[in-house]
């Protein structure tokens, strides 16, 4: 592999990112977990701190395997863009539709993993409320919940790189879980630097976009925050930034996906020539 490769491939998925077909598709999804992240965002709004962490967690959780399958579209469209086919995107759906039902299962193990931390740090946070020897537990035991948010923070790492390496290798191979799970780890296994230089190139526009669009609503919100005690307010508030954000969003998923798509072509194009040599 060399630079050249790379900015083949970049180019590539950069020029077929702005699709306009792909980015309404992108939007409409988007979208919809949006209106998942602040639906859970209004029930935590007057909720417990320990409560506010899974309300937060779990939309996200949930959102991926949305986008799972979402990106197995992504995938197989884009697959037909660069072999230059004519692009029928009812068609593509009808023919993934299986698969991409199967897709949003994925999100359960990590769902029901984050559930047994989060109910794990309910332990400590009761052990915290203990009157007159809860401080002491809160400070000789603070090692725990730092250990079980970091693991939380793991399985959200653990979610963006299914949808890096799942979705081609669901939309191009199968969907067999034990044939994924096998080509999984072949392709972990085969060139760790280049599997992480690709993965830090997809992500980085999306982490880019994200964190832009994350400031930007910050300061919207610390500017024109509404001080009301009805949720539906900030509920509606909420909602109204979400549009803007997830539309402005789309082209960085949508490249997140091309690339991540070119990335496992050249990777296994890579693991050919090393065989064959």
């Amino acid at each position: 592999m060399t630079l050249h490769d790379i900015q083949q491939i970049f180019n590539r998925a950069w020029q077929l990112t702005f699709c306009k077909k792909k980015l309404l598709v992108v939007s409409v999804i988007l979208a919809l977990c949006g209106l998942l992240v602040v639906f859970f965002r209004g029930i935590a709004i007057h909720a417990s701190q320990w409560i506010g962490l899974s309300l937060t967690f779990i939309p996200l959780f949930l959102c991926s395997g949305v986008l799972l399958s979402t990106g197995i579209f992504l995938v197989r469209v884009y697959h037909d863009e660069v072999k230059n086919k004519e692009v029928l995107y009812s068609e593509i759906f009808g023919k993934s539709w299986e698969i991409l039902t199967a897709a949003s299962y994925f999100a359960i193990p990590i769902i029901l993993c984050y559930l047994v931390l989060w109910m794990t740090l309910g332990v400590f946070v009761l052990l915290k409320e203990i009157p007159a020897i809860g401080d002491f537990f809160a400070a000789i035991l603070a090692f725990a919940p730092f250990l079980l948010n970091l693991c939380t923070l793991g399985l959200s790492l653990v979610s963006l790189l299914l949808l890096y390496f799942l979705a081609p290798l669901m939309a191009l191979k199968s969907s067999n879980r034990l044939q994924l799970t096998t080509l999984l780890v072949k392709r972990l296994q085969s060139n760790q630097f280049y599997n992480l230089l690709l993965g830090v190139i997809a992500v980085f526009p999306l982490l880019f976009c994200l964190s832009i669009l994350s400031i930007a609503a910050f300061l919207t919100d610390s500017v024109f925050q509404i001080i009301s005690e009805k949720p539906f307010y900030l509920i509606l508030q909420s909602f109204f930034i979400m549009v803007p954000f997830v539309v402005l969003l789309s082209p960085a998923v949508v490249f997140f996906f091309n690339f991540a798509t070119e990335s496992h072509l050249l990777m296994r194009k890579l693991d050919t020539k090393s065989k064959d040599s």
